[in-house]
């Protein structure tokens, strides 16, 4: 037997606010009930997700997760932040809901995957599919491992603090010796931890030092991805122009 579908069912405290959610992102909602309990579908192209709703669950409880297999994570995450900021004029990146960066993850065969936390408090987790190419060699120098080993407590477990002390420790140590686009790469994922725990002076202290690391226009294309993210947490802390 091949082709079967399998629809993760989730919780969340209200289905209105999950549809509100998913419509931003392009979903289309295919069920709606309220009694006798509320329960939606709701469906993006080949991505089917459904939620029931319970009156006093709190999101920040839950541990409600699921892995989407998707072809192209940045394309579909792209696509993602421009309804994020079609409606709030910038990227979710902190709090409940929120959403992370396409970021290879060692503890995921260092595929490119990111994740939707939404208003349920539900971990969507995107990887692509094999053999989509979206992977790449291990991290190389000392700053590059680090942020892998961060990525994988911030993105996939969510212990931001302990990701941050991790780079915190590196960048002391790396800052005048590692790769220019290792830095930027590293700098840009400490101000997003920042953000994400309120610490709005560290993040513009990695802002600022990623904005000063000389690029060549090399560099400036291979980061075009890190830039724009760049670009993302300057508007969140009021530092876009």
């Amino acid at each position: 037997m091949a082709h079967e579908i399998t629809v993760p069912l989730l919780p969340c405290g209200s289905i209105d606010e999950i549809v509100e959610f998913y419509t931003m992102l392009g979903f289309t909602r295919t069920y709606y009930q309220v009694r006798p309990n509320p329960c939606v579908g709701l469906r993006r192209e080949d991505i089917q997700l459904q939620f029931f709703g319970m009156p006093d669950f709190r999101p920040e409880d839950s541990y409600g997760s699921c892995v989407v297999i998707v072809p192209d994570t940045q394309q579909l995450f792209e696509a993602f932040a421009a309804g994020m900021r079609a409606v709030h004029g910038k990227l979710l990146v902190s709090g409940i809901p929120r959403m992370t960066r396409p970021r290879k993850r060692k503890n995921a065969g260092n595929h490119s995957g990111f994740t939707v936390i939404d208003p349920g408090g539900n971990w969507i987790r995107f990887f692509p599919s094999p053999g989509t190419g979206n992977t790449g060699a291990p991290a190389g120098g000392k700053l590059a491992r680090a942020l892998a080993n961060a990525v994988v407590l911030g993105d996939s477990k969510g212990d931001n603090e302990q990701a941050a002390k991790i780079l915190d420790a590196t960048l002391a140590r790396e800052q005048e010796c590692a790769p220019a686009a290792e830095l930027v790469e590293a700098l840009a994922y400490r101000a997003e931890l920042a953000i994400r725990v309120d610490d709005t002076t560290a993040a513009v202290d990695a802002l600022t030092r990623a904005r000063a690391v000389p690029l060549t226009e090399t560099e400036r294309s291979e980061l075009t991805a890190h830039l724009t993210g760049l670009e993302d947490l300057e508007t969140v802390v009021g530092l876009a122009p």
